[in-house]
């Protein structure tokens, strides 16, 4: 396992970095985790978790895409 200081490519968002992010609630995140509509987070530990940077942009650029595309229709 490779250890170091973190890159843009593997930084990992805990549930308050990703809220503020989305401006989803604990609720909704987890309820779209569920329904396979936001990423599913990474286990630290047995009690805390976490979310790839990159997925959680990737996630709001695509809404922001989606939002846009509709527009231009």
């Amino acid at each position: 396992m490779r250890h170091g200081i973190p890159t843009a490519t593997n930084v990992l968002l805990r549930l308050p970095q990703v809220k503020a992010r989305t401006g989803l609630s604990r609720s909704e995140i987890y309820r779209r985790i569920s329904s396979g509509d936001f990423p599913a987070p990474v286990k630290l530990g047995e009690r805390a978790s976490a979310w790839p940077e990159n997925e959680v942009t990737e996630w709001c650029e695509a809404r922001i895409a989606a939002r846009d595309a509709k527009a231009a229709a």
